[in-house]
């Protein structure tokens, strides 16, 4: 079987080349005139740059020839069941595995984790995120099956995060949001987009252009409601151990 490994390998080098060239330029100006690293640190900063410049290359090159004709594939034949509510748990678990690939939410957690002394755990925050994430898929997956209207999902959802935001502290709200932009990683958009547009292809009645997309967008809402949520939950805890003390 030829499988075509390295086609258009080319063209995803130049791609990757050309993202990275901005941040080698500005880090040459800065070590020129601002930084003035020694040159063991300023080593240790290239060798950083040449592998993540492999290591987008070789990532995007497996998204084009694996990741994005194995989701669609995938989804296609789960469109097919003949119990199709199934897709939406499995949907919750794709969303809530992928969402542990992430490099992204890893790098946010461990942040996170150390910046708060330990308070705030990169296994709670993992956690947090991922149901968040499986949450979301599990909705997508809903809104393919009824046809229903983004707009049923977002708007409450955005109320209720809002809404959440007048119960928590400056620190959750601000980890909430960023929260929702890196849940939104390589994985969940090269993965489960493509499960999403498979289904929504041999789903009759559904265009995958309206219903298989539009997942993104609830990625990005359910993590932020998600850690307000924990955020809550934090606040209560720390209240409940304030009153004790005092009494």
């Amino acid at each position: 079987m030829n499988l075509h490994i390295f086609q258009g390998f080319g063209e995803v080098l130049i791609e990757v080349s050309a993202a990275l060239l901005p941040l080698v330029v500005f880090f040459s100006v800065f070590q020129l005139f601002m930084l003035k690293l020694p040159k063991e640190r300023v080593l240790q900063t290239g060798l950083g740059f040449v592998l993540t410049f492999f290591g987008l290359a070789f990532f995007l090159q497996g998204v084009h020839i694996g990741f994005m004709p194995f989701g669609e594939l995938m989804g296609a034949e789960l469109g097919d069941w003949q119990y199709r509510w199934a897709i939406i748990p499995i949907g919750f678990v794709l969303g809530f595995v992928a969402t542990f690939a992430e490099p992204a939410v890893r790098i946010m957690n461990e942040e996170v984790d150390r910046e708060t002394g330990g308070y705030i755990s990169s296994q709670v925050m993992l956690y947090t995120l991922s149901t968040g994430v499986g949450l979301s898929i599990a909705l997508s997956m809903l809104r393919i099956l009824t046809g229903w209207s983004i707009w049923y999902f977002i708007l409450p959802g955005y109320l209720i995060a809002l809404f959440l935001i007048f119960f928590s502290t400056r620190t959750f709200i601000a980890i909430a949001f960023d929260s929702g932009g890196v849940a939104t990683g390589p994985m969940t958009v090269t993965f489960i987009v493509s499960v999403a547009v498979g289904i929504a292809s041999v789903t009759e009645g559904r265009d995958p252009l309206v219903d298989g997309f539009g997942m993104i967008a609830l990625v990005a809402l359910t993590p932020i409601i998600s850690v307000l949520v924990v955020g809550l939950l934090f606040n209560r805890k720390a209240g409940n151990q304030n009153h004790e003390s005092e009494s």
